[in-house]
């Protein structure tokens, strides 16, 4: 028996999840059947049903050659009204400046109703949203971003309250409160919103533009933009859109909660800098599902904050889903850091494809990050990678991005006093993984020798290596060189537990513990 869930309703589309019929693609081809009849073919599994109507009941079911599933009854959500951006003056003729005329028709827009946006190509800068908004891209409409920076807001990083205590911030980069172009979606204090269709936003950026130099500059009084940046939003669905070249990082969710990333396609160039796909910063509750990310820089890097925010609101990132996913090209499929002084913690990556990035699951923290920068209860399992450089690292000793990062505080591999600016690393699990075809090292994990690891599972794991490797640095740290066909090396953990694990190809030991107290092999 085929069964699924529905995961996503609004009043003109569903999308589905086929349990148990394989990672992210499924095993076979399926079709769909609505109210008795053939719709669609399909092999993903999490698919998009669409062309619904408002307030409308539908039966389901799913169908393969050999199995069905049960029918399944459910029914649209109720819509007021829509209101046509074209109707407000926007043309969608790929010239003309449409930002304000679509501004104008979502902030008319009443609760329960949708702004639409027909086939076009829409030029604009920076939209805001607002609470209680459905704002729907047909499938052959594209925002169209401008590059010109004089036509972007600013968003000021911090704003000094009149009672010299308390401070307002909207500008973020890269774990600091600082001014930053406001994105091409924006969403300030929001909620309830949802944004979905099957349409593109184009973020239109190249070397010739936004990549100029090392992707981190700030030109012309700020930072680069996102592609939708959510600062202290709440219940936000983002759905179905493909987003392509970013200036900068493409979704990043900031200091808000219950957002879900569903269906969704998000490109950049293999070589675009500075590109990640997803950023969720201090963060709770986190659904990331059917996403498929090929891109220049990390595909989901959880983030807390650097020193400063993260010290002083102590909000981590947590509660986190991510499923049904593959990831491409990044130099990191799901990394935690390297800005999270306030923590990253209850996440679980499953069922997900990770493929010729640089590294599997990623770590990078170091000395300095604080005491609230805690990693704990991580648990990635049924994960599939294919041509992943080392697919397992954690990096205490992250040097990248800071400017003390080869400072001796940072790189030195003595142990130093435990204080208020050593992070730690709890509990990491990883179950039911295949990496085939890898290159530099089955894991390097490297733990602080005064705050090491304090748990590691592997189980069910099989790591395999490919016939011609390309030598990589298995992580980015001091005193590190490049390798191929390195094995496991664990270096200053508490307790590792190792089950069904299984290194095929690598030169010398397959497994390499050092500075470990407490080996279980089961």
């Amino acid at each position: 028996m085929i069964s699924f869930d529905i995961i996503l309703k609004t009043a003109r589309r569903m999308t589905i999840e086929l349990k148990d019929q394989g990672i992210y693609y499924t095993d076979r081809p399926y079709q769909i059947f609505l109210n008795g009849e053939h719709y669609m073919d399909a092999k993903k599994a999490v698919q998009t049903i669409k062309g619904l109507k408002p307030d409308t009941e539908y039966q389901i079911q799913i169908k393969n050659d050999t199995d069905e599933s049960e029918v399944v009854t459910c029914s649209t959500e109720y819509e007021f009204v829509t209101l046509d951006v074209r109707k407000f003056g926007a043309r969608g003729d790929g010239q003309h400046d449409d930002t304000i005329c679509i501004q104008a028709a979502i902030n008319a827009c009443p609760a329960n109703s949708r702004v639409w946006i027909p086939k076009g190509i829409y030029k604009v800068s920076s939209l805001f949203l607002k609470s209680d908004l459905i704002l729907e891209l047909d499938d052959e409409a594209v925002l169209s971003a401008y590059t010109e920076r004089s036509k972007f807001p600013i968003l000021p990083g911090l704003i000094e309250s009149y009672d010299e205590s308390s401070e307002y911030n909207l500008g973020s980069w890269e774990g600091n409160p600082l001014d930053s172009f406001a994105s091409i979606i924006t969403g300030i204090n929001v909620h309830n919103v949802v944004i979905t269709g099957g349409g593109t936003l184009d973020g239109n950026a190249s070397f010739e533009n936004w990549w100029e130099g090392d992707g981190r500059l700030k030109t012309e009084g700020a930072y680069r933009p996102r592609m939708i940046f959510l600062n202290h939003c709440e219940n936000i669905t983002v759905h179905g859109l493909t987003i392509q070249n970013s200036p900068a990082w493409n979704l990043h969710p900031y200091f808000s909660n219950n957002t879900r990333w569903i269906d969704l396609t998000v490109l950049n160039p293999k070589v675009s800098p500075n590109t990640d796909g997803m950023d969720p910063e201090s963060v709770d509750g986190l659904e990331v599902v059917g996403v498929y990310f090929s891109l220049g820089d990390d595909c989901i890097a959880m983030k807390s904050g650097k020193f400063y925010m993260g010290n002083k609101y102590k909000v981590p990132s947590q509660n986190v889903m991510i499923r049904q996913c593959c990831m491409k090209h990044g130099h990191g499929s799901v990394t935690l850091g390297s800005e999270m002084a306030a923590g990253v913690k209850h996440l679980v990556c499953r069922d997900c494809i990770f493929e010729v990035t640089d590294r599997g699951l990623r770590v990078k923290t170091r000395r300095g990050r604080g005491k609230d920068a805690v990693i704990e209860d991580i648990t990635f399992e049924n994960i599939k990678m294919k041509g992943v450089l080392t697919p397992f690292v954690v990096n205490s000793y992250y040097w990248c991005c800071d400017p003390d990062g080869h400072s001796e505080y940072v790189s030195t591999k003595e142990a130093l006093p435990v204080d208020d600016r050593t992070p730690q690393i709890k509990q990491l699990a990883f179950r039911n993984i295949e990496a085939h075809d890898c290159h530099v090292a089955a894991a390097f994990i490297y733990g602080l020798p005064e705050s090491k690891v304090e748990e590691i599972t592997f189980e069910n794991v099989k790591i395999d290596f490919a016939e011609n490797p390309t030598p990589e640095y298995p992580a980015m740290m001091a005193d590190v060189e490049p390798c191929t066909n390195k094995g496991i090396y664990i270096n200053n953990v508490n307790k590792l537990i190792l089950h069904d694990v299984t290194v095929t190809g690598a030169e010398g030991e397959p497994i390499e513990i050092i500075n470990v107290d407490e080996v279980i092999r089961r």
